[in-house]
């Protein structure tokens, strides 16, 4: 009997196991990693895992067919766009179906959408791609208007005018992505107008192009392809009005932090490379096709070759990345957007699998989205108990350790700062607590300073020049004895 009970027991007790929540982080199908300051990854404990799925399957709309993007409102809303069926699929918080938006013949029937954008008065902004119109509906799904292809001279001739990402700021100005356009995003006015390109990329320096171009023939220099800049492939925008791009085919700052006069004021002219390290493999360079700006200035990428999210703080320092490409479900098959809810979960839309794949934080995430916000307020002393429970959890968090230190620092516990971005290996911060620790101290034994330092005058001034009077003398007296004695004892020549 007992044995019969043991063979039922252990199924059991494992299907138990993989159902709770601990048990679902166990199995999660990627690890979690951190980049360290010498370019290693190591490892970190998982900030976000995989919750579950939307399909559309048990809906009344019906299955999705290729979404590609998804927008969720500051009412927990959500709008999946459901490009292969060209609707937007509208559900609530608790993902019960609403309505189907823009699949209902008349002039506000959509062809191949790619994007949404949803005011807080529930107005809805499509990019109608294959229709070449943002197409607009208020919060009822009822066609409102339309923005048609922009005209203007400074677009020039046979621009292509594919919108298929957008954002609104408070002004109710458009920000359009159009796919293939290098120039940047198009700025449109309410009233339809194109005011001009905003925030585009550029194009660096490059001795190779300027030797080829100045020892080239003209009939050489006619037939070099025309260097473009980087498009962009996604925007977003905060409630501070900065406008957050994705920017695809560059190495460096493929993540942007816009200005209302379009500079890049995440990394302020350094380079920076954002995603993984690309050491090995197939790949050169971090493909992001999508970003998502929390309500605390955190930024989540999508990549689309690793398929892998990446997570950043306001200041771009590195907190999480999770997923990758495969079967499972945590993985995605061809990733393609990505949002955050109200309540912090990330919604990542798959579009080889049809679905859309939620993802819920840890413990430990929201930990350090806690210590996140309070560090990158300048609330280093409020933050330093939490980044210490970070390192009580993680201790290969390197984060962790320059956010104690700059706490330290703030303390004017300079000595103790040193050590803390020592671990960090934060050279730069290391140097200015070091500083500040050489200036503390001389200050602290300012008297044993002073006493060494006339010490040190007096010696120079009478005590040094005494000496060297004392050894030429003798030095000149053995010199005279040796002279004295030299004809005594040789002879002359």
């Amino acid at each position: 009997m007992r044995r019969r009970y043991r063979f039922w027991l252990v199924p059991a007790v494992l299907a138990l196991m993989l159902s709770s929540p601990s048990g679902a982080a166990a199995v999660t199908p990627y690890e979690g990693y951190a980049w360290a300051v010498n370019g290693q990854d190591v490892h970190s404990v998982n900030g976000y895992v995989y919750s579950r799925s939307i399909d559309g399957a048990y809906l009344p709309s019906g299955p999705f067919k290729s979404p590609e993007s998804v927008f969720i409102a500051g009412s927990g809303d959500i709008y999946v766009v459901d490009t292969g069926n060209n609707r937007i699929v509208q559900l609530d918080a608790e993902h019960r179906f609403v309505r189907t938006i823009g699949d209902a013949e008349g002039a506000g029937q959509l062809n191949g959408p790619k994007g949404v954008f949803v005011k807080e008065d529930g107005t809805l902004y499509v990019a109608d791609t294959k229709n070449r119109r943002i197409a607009v509906f208020d919060r009822e799904g009822r066609f409102v208007r339309e923005y048609p292809a922009p005209e203007s001279p400074l677009l020039g001739r046979g621009f292509n005018y594919s919108p298929s990402r957008l954002v609104l700021d408070k002004r109710d100005y458009l920000y359009v992505v159009s796919d293939g356009n290098t120039q940047g995003l198009l700025q449109i006015d309410p009233g339809g107008a194109f005011k001009g390109f905003y925030g585009a990329n550029h194009v660096g320096f490059s001795w190779r192009r300027l030797l080829i171009r100045l020892l080239a023939t003209e009939e050489q220099r006619s037939r070099l392809a025309t260097v473009r800049p980087a498009e962009f492939s996604d925007v977003d925008i905060d409630a501070e009005g900065f406008i957050y791009t994705t920017t695809l085919g560059e190495p460096y700052n493929q993540l942007k932090r816009l200005s209302p006069v379009g500079v890049d004021t995440l990394n302020g002219g350094a380079k920076r490379a954002y995603g993984d390290r690309f050491d090995v493999g197939p790949y050169a360079m971090a493909a992001f096709m999508a970003i998502s700006v929390g309500p605390d200035g955190i930024m989540s990428a999508l990549d689309l070759q690793t398929g892998k999210v990446f997570q950043y703080d306001k200041l771009g320092n590195f907190l999480f990345a999770f997923g990758g490409i495969g079967e499972q479900n945590g993985l995605f098959v061809t990733p393609a957007d990505l949002d955050q809810s109200p309540r912090g979960e990330l919604y990542v839309v798959d579009k080889g699998r049809h679905r859309v794949d939620v993802f819920r934080t840890t413990p430990f995430a929201d930990l350090v989205h806690e210590a996140s916000r309070l560090y990158v307020d300048g609330r280093y002393r409020e933050a330093e108990a939490l980044w210490h429970e970070v390192l009580r959890q993680n201790a290969n968090y390197e984060m962790a350790y320059v956010a104690i230190g700059k706490a330290l620092y703030n303390a004017e516990r300079y000595e103790e700062a040193m050590a803390y971005f020592k671990l960090a290996r934060a050279r730069g911060d290391y140097s200015l607590a070091f500083k500040e620790y050489r200036k503390a101290y001389i200050r602290e034994h300012f008297d044993v300073f002073f006493v060494a330092v006339v010490a040190g005058f007096l010696l120079l001034r009478f005590g040094v020049p005494r000496l060297w009077r004392r050894i030429r003398k003798g030095v000149s007296r053995r010199q005279a004895a040796g002279i004295a004695i030299g004809p005594e004892k040789g002879e002359a020549p």
